[in-house]
């Protein structure tokens, strides 16, 4: 009877809302390429944070005061006297690190497999879109603890728009409700973190998902599936999202979940990248930081802006370099979409783009001495010059031939065998040595095994540059 009951209730709201639609429509009806590899888990890792990100959001809000006088004192409340209050505190700005550490990766797959061509041009728009909203996000959240480095990275920050012309001043003075840093703008922030931005950003997430799911998943081949179908009318090269690839996103989230914990418990500082020094002390308006800098996942932007010797050139260029990424998929003029296809030349062009932006994350750490400005200055032309010249080198190169189906995608039972041959050719056995402590694994380090694993890893790096 209750089975019944349960059954027409189900149906009763089955008839209203078009929930087993929904989920044919986008997970047991929708068709995945069959050889999605590691680069394709960050995108559900990526709504997991947001979750993360949202839930442990509104449990800070219950504890936290959005007064200049007691937000820094409400933040020490919620880390001493809150039940588990340090461990969503925690949670909650590893959480905003993590976050953009998936994003980025996120969108470097995107990159390396041409996920930003023709027909995703508008999908790649939104995931841009996301991410302005996430750094706005970060950077009104950021001044929420009222710490030092707070207070003094929004004052300055926010002063980089005075350097527009006509309309800085007043710019500046809307943005922070008053003529300096005051209870006015961490008011206004607060508004726009907890509310106004986390809606725009569930909305343009919503519209990437459904646009995703219109033309269809990239893959590590970049081949259209939706080309070659069976009579059913199901692409002959992909899979249902569920049940394949939920169950393995859900092997992602549980090594995610490990590191993600670790840092939690073991080092949630990740020695000032995560959480400052700086900002475990309260706002001084009259005593300035020694060196002012944003968090790790603006540094590279922040070097771009000190690169450049004049304040309005150097803001240009810091929301250039940003810009640049949203023309991205009309700059690119190669006929094929992944890396795996492309000629050297991009691949060596990729290379000094990440290198580039590792570099410029570093420099932004850093006091902007005469020496580290000019690397500064040359990494910034390296990150441009990837963008601006592709149109050139891309048109150069000459790809190699793309197949008409996809290929065999990556296997852990092909994987493991050869791991082991190489771990044997680079060791030898000795009975009279122990590894690890070991009475079992008797063996020791090859030196010509080792060399030669070397020297083939190396040629197979030259090889696809080549």
């Amino acid at each position: 009877m209750k089975v019944n009951r349960l059954t027409a209730c189900g149906n009763w709201v089955l008839d209203r809302f078009p929930l087993t639609k929904l989920w044919n429509d986008h997970m047991a009806h929708y068709y995945a390429p069959k050889n999605f590899n590691f680069w394709y888990f960050f995108g559900s890792l990526a709504l997991l944070v947001l979750v993360n990100q949202l839930l442990t959001g509104i449990l800070l809000t219950m504890n936290y005061k959005p007064d200049a006088k007691l937000a820094f004192d409400s933040v020490e409340y919620i880390m001493r006297d809150v039940n588990w209050g340090w461990l969503i505190r925690y949670m909650h700005s590893t959480g905003a690190s993590a976050f953009f550490i998936v994003i980025y990766l996120h969108m470097f797959r995107g990159i390396i497999y041409g996920s930003y061509k023709q027909p995703r041009e508008l999908i790649w728009i939104f995931g841009m879109l996301i991410f302005l909203c996430l750094m706005a996000e970060a950077f009104m959240g950021y001044l929420l603890p009222w710490g030092q480095m707070s207070y003094w990275g929004a004052q300055v920050i926010i002063s980089l728009f005075s350097a527009i012309p006509f309309v800085g001043d007043d710019l500046s003075l809307w943005v922070r409700g008053d003529y300096v840093v005051s209870d006015a703008t961490l008011n206004r922030f607060f508004a726009f973190h907890v509310i106004s931005v986390p809606l725009v950003l569930v909305l343009l997430i919503f519209l990437h998902i459904v646009a995703l799911h219109e033309v269809g998943s990239n893959n590590p081949d970049g081949i259209e599936i939706k080309k070659y179908k069976g009579k059913n009318g199901i692409p002959l090269d992909g899979i249902p999202f569920h049940p394949y690839y939920t169950v393995k996103d859900i092997v992602g989230v549980a090594v995610f979940l490990i590191f993600f914990a670790a840092v939690i418990f073991y080092m949630p500082e990740m020695g000032g990248f995560f959480l400052e020094a700086d900002n475990f002390i309260p706002a001084d308006p009259l005593k300035t930081p020694e060196h002012i800098a944003p968090l790790w996942y603006f540094t590279p932007f922040y070097a771009i802006l000190r690169a450049v010797p004049d304040k309005f050139a150097g803001v240009i260029a810091m929301f250039g370099s940003i810009a640049v990424l949203f023309v991205l998929p009309w700059l690119d003029r190669s006929p094929v979409k992944s890396i795996r296809y492309r000629g050297g030349i991009f691949k060596k062009a990729l290379f000094f783009f990440v290198i580039s932006f590792f570099a410029l994350g570093y420099l932004g750490t850093q006091p902007a001495t005469p020496t580290l400005t000019i690397f500064a200055r040359v990494f910034t032309l390296i990150y441009f010059g990837f963008f601006l010249l592709m149109p050139i080198y891309t048109r150069w190169e000459k790809p190699k031939p793309v197949p008409k189906r996809l290929t065999k995608s990556f296997s852990m039972e092909g994987f493991v065998p050869e791991v082991k041959s190489v771990i044997e050719e680079m060791t030898i056995e000795d009975k009279g040595f122990v590894l690890f402590g070991s009475s079992e694994f008797k063996r020791k380090p090859n030196p010509e095994g080792i060399r030669n694993v070397l020297f083939r890893l190396a040629k197979k790096i030259k090889t696809s540059l080549e």
